[in-house]
């Protein structure tokens, strides 16, 4: 995953003026991408962990490289049940009621993880799974089913590409222990 931060972020952490950002990036001394368009630019946590590192400057612990967590459900309760479990072992959590909508988020957010469940309108989360192993670029993107279905019909989804299943309904150290050993492979 790869977090970026504004130049305003930056700045507010830093307790500095933006623009003093701006020149920290104009001299080379912070890396900055500019996007395309109208020229805004970016800067990778990672790049700026260095860059505070390099100064001696305090590292806040709500600076780290968070995991990012896409959750892929139907079902309100089920999405805030993980959601909410997941939060309290500090993950980003992004959350789509669909396949489509889940397709659009992977695209722009490239998670490190993906909860997906299998029987969902639309779009199944099997055609999801297939999907994202058909792009060379989510090849590093672990897959965690969570659905209700029978254990064979779980067991089968590793052969398309999953990484590991949990059957509905679970409890929330089933999650986080499974969750823990996908991410941190």
């Amino acid at each position: 995953m790869l977090k970026t931060l504004k130049p305003s972020e930056i700045a507010r952490y830093c307790d500095v003026h933006q623009r003093t950002v701006s020149r920290w990036i104009a001299s080379g001394e912070l890396v900055g991408h500019k996007l395309p368009g109208r020229g805004n630019y970016r800067v990778q946590v990672s790049d700026f962990i260095n860059f505070l590192k390099k100064q001696n400057m305090p590292i806040s612990d709500s600076l780290s490289l968070q995991k990012q967590v896409l959750i892929i459900d139907d079902e309100v309760n089920v999405r805030s049940s993980i959601k909410r479990t997941l939060k309290k072992q500090n993950f980003s959590i992004i959350e789509a009621a669909s396949g489509f909508e889940a397709g659009l988020l992977l695209q722009q957010k490239n998670p490190d993880l993906i909860t997906v469940d299998l029987r969902m309108p639309g779009i199944s989360g099997l055609e999801v799974i297939r999907m994202i192993r058909a792009q060379e670029r989510f090849s590093d993107v672990k897959i965690l089913v969570i659905s209700g279905v029978h254990e064979e019909e779980l067991k089968n989804t590793i052969v398309v590409g999953a990484h590991g299943y949990l059957c509905k309904p679970f409890t929330s150290d089933e999650l986080i222990n499974i969750v823990n050993k996908l991410v941190n492979k």
